[in-house]
């Protein structure tokens, strides 16, 4: 179903597809569910930015021999309580997964598991992996590093990632879950915007020389090229509305990312054919204060106070962290995953290259024709 450039398929028919192409991309059955368990995760969360559109993506990485597909996490070095994990260029789902798993069962043996893990790729939206933790009755955390896309508050070139924090722990009726980049949006919007043609809201970027821009196009590539310029932290690009809080938050993740596992910092990754993206997991197990279930019943007493308190003039909802996943999760599945008509164009040039019929999964719909991205002529 389409809606301007915005068009609406069924979460079964995105799975299938997505299945499918990372069977077709060199991964097994198992590592095709955990990469596409992610990705969808997002999509039904309303987060196109790191849903489905990033398959494209990946390939073009897999291509490019940035992502290795036959690469496996390696503990290379670990205590009873922490690890670090050499992902060896693989996938950042699949090493993020073995990570946040193995942080869960040091929590489950020991009461706390830290693990941080160097030379991975993108992998996904950091909630996916707190919320491993929490579904097994810990506290979960999970950040990661990425491409250097904020530039520091008074600086003019990006020097740290995106670098999203998220916490996740059990709460009824809705669990408690935080999960957003310490920049102002994830460079992912950006692309979105960029794709859509339309100019970018103030306040979210910067131009070469560390002033203001609306220009999609121009930030990125200033970002490609490492020239200047980029995404602005959280608070702006001034004191004045706690530009430093983003900021320093973004160095708390670099921290757990990529200074504790030895890899690469963002202003390091993604250059010369290497992605180096670095990611960092704790699972504190709810037991060591009384238990889940004790835990549990008493943040959700105080979330259900939060939803209740006094509303502002002209709203009449106040919600808690994790409550519009929930709300995000049952709407979507009801009438269709929101895709961008140009990542259809290149899920199309995708199949197409791939020896996949298109139709089969998509039926008479037609993107917007381009040339195909995979044999140069695009």
């Amino acid at each position: 179903m389409a809606e301007g450039n915005i068009v609406k398929f069924s979460y079964e028919t995105l799975n299938n597809l997505c299945m499918d192409a990372f069977e077709k991309f060199g991964f097994d059955r198992k590592q095709a569910e955990i990469i596409t368990d992610v990705l969808l995760t997002s999509d039904l969360y309303g987060i196109q930015s790191h849903g489905m559109q990033r398959m494209v993506r990946y390939y073009k990485g897999i291509q490019k021999g940035t992502m290795k597909v036959d690469s496996k996490p390696e503990i290379v070095f670990e205590t009873p309580v922490s690890a670090i994990v050499d992902g060896h260029d693989g996938m950042g789902q699949l090493n993020g997964h073995f990570s946040m798993e193995l942080a869960i069962k040091k929590a489950k043996e020991t009461g706390v598991g830290i693990v941080s893990c160097r030379n991975s790729n993108h992998y996904g939206i950091a909630g996916y992996y707190a919320q491993m933790a929490s579904k097994q009755g810990c506290l979960g955390f999970s950040c990661t590093n990425s491409e250097a896309i904020m530039v520091p508050t008074f600086g003019r070139k990006a020097m740290i990632g995106s670098n999203p924090q998220a916490w996740a722990l059990p709460a009824d009726p809705y669990p408690f879950f935080f999960d957003c980049s310490t920049t102002v949006v994830t460079r992912g919007k950006l692309e979105m915007y960029n794709k859509m043609g339309k100019p970018l809201p103030d306040g979210w970027a910067l131009n070469k020389d560390g002033n203001p821009s609306n220009d999609a196009a121009d930030v990125l590539a200033n970002i490609s090229a490492h020239i200047g310029g980029g995404i602005m932290p959280l608070g702006g690009n001034t004191e004045t509305l706690g530009s430093h809080k983003g900021y320093g938050n973004g160095m708390i993740a670099e921290i757990f990312a990529s200074i504790l596992s030895g890899g690469m910092t963002s202003n390091k990754t993604m250059k010369d054919g290497k992605s180096g993206i670095c990611h960092g997991f704790m699972a504190i197990n709810l037991d060591c204060f009384g238990g889940a279930d004790k835990v549990s019943a008493h943040l959700s007493q105080y979330l259900k106070e939060l939803r209740e308190a006094p509303k502002a003039e002209g709203h009449d909802h106040i919600y808690t962290h994790g409550e519009k996943e929930v709300v995000a999760v049952a709407r979507i599945k009801k009438e269709g995953i929101p895709v961008i008509d140009k990542t259809m164009t290149e899920v199309k040039d995708l199949c197409d290259y791939l020896g996949m019929d298109f139709k089969k999964y998509f039926g008479d719909y037609e993107p917007p024709k381009a040339g195909n991205m995979f044999t140069g002529n695009y």
